[in-house]
C-alpha cells in the first residue's frame, strides 16, 4: 500500500528502510523523502515506523539466549 503518494513510497519500502537501520522519521525523510512535500503521509509513516521498530525489538529479544538455571529443581 502506498504511504507517500508524492514520492511513491510504499509500506514495504518503509519497512525495508527500517530493517536496514532507519529508526527515526528523520531517517525515513532523508532516505525515502517521506513528508517532504504535502506531509499527509506523516501519521501513517510514523505508525509504520512504530510498528516495525516494535517488531524488530521483539525479534531481537527472542533471539537472545535465555539462561537455563536448574537451581530450583534440586531444592
Amino acid at each position: 500500500m502506498y504511504v507517500c503518494i508524492c514520492k511513491g513510497v510504499t509500506e514495504n519500502k518503509l519497512r525495508e528502510a527500517i530493517h536496514q537501520g532507519a529508526d527515526r522519521m528523520r531517517d525515513l525523510k532523508s532516505t525515502l523523502g517521506v513528508t517532504e512535500q504535502c506531509g499527509r503521509c506523516a501519521c501513517h509513516a510514523k505508525q509504520v515506523l512504530d510498528e516495525a521498530l516494535s517488531e524488530k525489538s521483539q525479534l531481537l529479544h527472542n533471539m537472545q539466549p535465555h539462561s537455563i538455571c536448574a537451581c530450583d529443581t534440586y531444592v
